[in-house]
């Protein structure tokens, strides 16, 4: 990725005395270009995060992805809620090679080990809680949830010796979308986007990062989201038990059973038919043993759980 201008544009945002004297590539995103860059002062030193988007794609919607996350940061500045401070924004790529936003860089570091899984899917129920509770008012309330899937455009794995389960899933999101209590959505809220420093009992999330898709809609969207990433890192019990931690933290989802597996459903059928979205960057970043095969076995395996979970006890009653 060329960056000589948005180098320049950097220097330009820099207090006085401040420059950069190097950077490097940041692994585990999918969206955009991350770099560490490092900036040197008359008296100190300080480390600052450059997103750039690159891809095709993501450079048509750049100008709305970037002015929501800035927008998304200066926000959540007035909460609790561990996020990057937004420091300077080009969303069209008007003074950089790139549209790009440059921002503090959070201390701490991606967890997608299996080892302290347990104890971090508590900890990122209650974070997720927390977000959820942020307020807004009519000015700085986000854009409605945008779904990531229909059932025309779900891709079924090909290797699956399971059709009817993927049709009796695509099935159940046939339908209008369900009534909803709305809150603030990060609406990509994973392990990958959740840095933690300590160890063991130690473990605290130290920062949430990745605001570029934050909307309004129901909280089991959020939760849904995170329990399709938890089933493909650690396996479909993983991601079954995220919904209980999140109530156990206080969080609040449908009551209608139905609707729940709908926003769960709708979700992880996001993903099919191989979950290489994700899992490229899981693998670039010490996962790789998520290979295809089995990610989208996991998924396969997930789907048939919620259903097992939740459809029959709803068919039966």
């Amino acid at each position: 990725m060329g960056w000589r201008r948005t180098r320049v544009w950097v220097g330009s945002v820099l207090p006085s005395g401040e420059r950069v004297v190097g950077s490097e590539r940041l692994v585990g995103g999918w969206t955009s270009e991350m770099r560490r860059l490092r900036v040197v002062g008359p008296e100190s030193e300080r480390a600052l995060v450059l997103r750039s988007f690159v891809k095709p794609f993501f450079l048509m919607h750049a100008e709305g992805l970037l002015g929501r996350e800035a927008a998304i940061l200066g926000l959540l500045a007035h909460t609790g809620i561990p996020a990057a401070t937004c420091l300077a924004v080009d969303p069209r790529g008007e003074f950089c090679d790139h549209p790009s936003l440059l921002m503090s860089l959070l201390p701490g570091g991606i967890r997608l080990g299996d080892d302290g899984a347990d104890e971090r899917i508590v900890l990122l129920a209650r974070q997720l809680v927390a977000v959820h509770a942020v307020v807004v008012n009519d000015r700085t309330r986000p854009r409605d949830y945008q779904a990531w899937t229909a059932p025309e455009r779900v891709r079924v794995p090909e290797e699956s010796g399971r059709p009817e389960l993927w049709r009796r899933a695509i099935d159940l999101i046939r339908r209008e979308p369900p009534p909803y209590r709305g809150c603030f959505l990060h609406r990509d809220f994973h392990p990958g986007n959740v840095l933690f420093t300590g160890r063991g009992a130690h473990t605290r999330v130290s920062g949430v990062v990745d605001w570029v898709e934050t909307s309004w809609g129901p909280a089991d969207l959020d939760v849904a989201h995170c329990s399709t990433a938890l089933a493909l890192l650690h396996g479909p019990a993983a991601g079954m038990s995220f919904a209980a931690a999140y109530t156990a933290a206080g969080g609040r989802l449908a009551d209608d059973p139905a609707a729940h597996l709908y926003w769960r459903l709708l979700d992880a059928l996001g993903q099919a038919p191989d979950a290489e979205k994700v899992a490229v960057p899981w693998r670039e970043s010490g996962r790789p043993d998520l290979t295809p095969a089995l990610v989208t076995g996991r998924l396969e395996e997930y789907v048939a759980a919620l259903l097992e979970h939740f459809d029959e006890p709803v068919r039966q009653r």
